[in-house]
C-alpha cells in the first residue's frame, strides 16, 4: 500500500496497519469507503480552526482505523477499531454532501480518526462538496506519501495538521511513525497548496512540553511556513496507553504560548482549557480583540471581514 509512509505489504487476506485497507484476492481495497461511524455538526473552533470561517458549524465524522500508533489517542475507541467491530454506517459520497446542505453546514471535515487512510472518500466528497460551494477540511497527522497527497488534497480548502511533538524520538515511541514525514507535509501543503494551514501541538508532561523542544518547534514553524500559520497548544488528558500521566498544567500551556509569541508567532492558542483571553484573536498591529472565544463560543468583536474595524489591518485566514 502506497498511501502513507508505512508502505505496508500486505498478504492475501491481509490488512494493513491501519485496519482497513485489505488485500482481497489480490487487489487492494479500501474497506472504510462510504463506512463513516457517525456523523456530528461541531462548532468549526472545535477542530481546532480559527482563522477559517469563525463562528460556523462543520458536519464532521471519521471512519474506523488509523495509520499512526499514538499511545496517548484521545479518539482510541475509533481509530484503533476495525469495521467489524464498530457500528459503521453507509453513506455515498453524495450523501455526505446532501447532509451539509440539510443542515446548512458551510463545511465538511474528515476527522476523528486520520482520513488519509480513507483518501479515495475523501477525494470523492471533496470533489462534489467543492462543485456545491461546500468546503473541506482535513483534520490529520499529515502522514501521508508524497504522490498520494496531490491526489487527496485535490479539492481541500484548510487543514489542521498535528504535530505531535518536534523530536524524532517522540514521533517513534508514541506514534510508531517518523517526524520528518510529517515535516515534509507541511512544507508541501505551505508551498505548493492553496490549503489554508493551522497547526496543533497536544502538550503531555514530561514528553513533549520542555522548553527547548517548544522553541525548536516554534524557530522550524517560522521558518518554514512563517509568522501568521496559527499554533495551537492544547492540554493531554490521560487515556488510552497513557493513563499513568498527569493532565497538562493550564501554566504549561501559557509558558509554551509565551516562548511561541517572544520568538514571533503571531497567532497562537491554548486548547482543552477554559481561557478566554488566550484563546480569543488580537490585532497584531493595535492589540484590540477581533474575534472572543469561550470554549467555542465566538463572539465578533472588531471584526469585519477580514480585517480590524479599528486600525484596517488584515487577519490572515479564510472568512467567506
Amino acid at each position: 500500500c502506497t498511501l502513507c509512509p508505512r508502505y505496508c505489504e500486505i498478504g492475501v487476506g491481509q490488512s494493513g496497519f491501519c485496519y482497513i485497507r485489505q488485500n482481497i484476492d489480490g487487489k487492494l481495497y479500501t474497506l472504510g469507503y462510504g463506512k463513516p461511524t457517525g456523523f456530528g455538526i461541531d462548532p468549526i473552533e472545535k477542530k481546532p480552526l480559527n482563522h477559517f470561517l469563525p463562528g460556523t458549524k462543520i458536519l464532521s465524522f471519521g471512519t474506523a482505523g488509523c495509520n499512526l500508533g499514538c499511545k496517548f489517542c484521545q479518539n482510541w475507541s475509533i481509530s484503533k477499531a476495525k469495521l467489524d467491530e464498530i457500528n459503521s454506517l453507509t453513506a455515498s459520497p453524495e450523501d455526505v454532501v446532501m447532509l451539509a446542505k440539510k443542515y446548512s453546514t458551510p463545511s465538511i471535515a474528515f476527522t476523528y480518526n486520520d482520513p488519509t487512510i480513507f483518501g479515495e472518500y475523501v477525494i470523492d466528497i471533496s470533489n462534489i462538496a467543492k462543485a456545491e460551494k461546500i468546503k473541506s477540511v482535513m483534520v490529520t497527522a499529515g502522514y501521508i506519501d508524497k504522490q498520494a497527497r496531490k491526489d487527496v488534497y485535490k479539492f481541500i480548502d484548510a487543514a489542521n495538521v498535528d504535530l505531535k511533538a518536534f523530536t524524532e524520538r517522540f514521533y517513534y515511541k508514541n506514534t510508531i511513525s517518523h517526524l520528518n514525514d510529517v515535516l515534509d507535509t507541511l512544507i508541501w501543503l505551505k508551498n505548493e497548496t492553496d490549503v489554508w494551514i493551522e497547526l496543533t501541538t497536544l502538550l503531555i508532561p514530561d514528553e513533549n512540553d520542555s522548553d527547548e523542544e517548544i522553541k525548536n518547534e516554534c524557530d522550524w514553524i517560522l521558518n518554514n511556513l512563517g509568522e501568521d500559520v496559527p499554533l495551537h497548544f492544547t492540554a493531554f488528558h490521560p487515556d488510552f496507553k497513557m493513563n499513568d500521566k498527569i493532565p497538562t498544567p493550564h501554566s504549561t500551556l501559557l509558558r509554551a504560548k509565551n516562548i511561541a509569541n517572544k520568538l514571533g508567532i503571531k497567532y497562537c492558542y491554548v486548547g482543552n482549557v477554559n481561557d478566554t483571553k488566550n484563546q480569543s484573536t488580537y490585532c497584531v498591529n493595535c492589540g484590540t480583540v477581533l474575534i472572543e472565544r469561550n470554549w467555542h463560543q465566538t463572539k465578533f468583536i472588531d471584526f469585519d471581514k477580514g480585517s480590524c474595524k479599528k486600525c484596517r489591518n488584515v487577519l490572515p485566514g479564510i472568512f467567506s
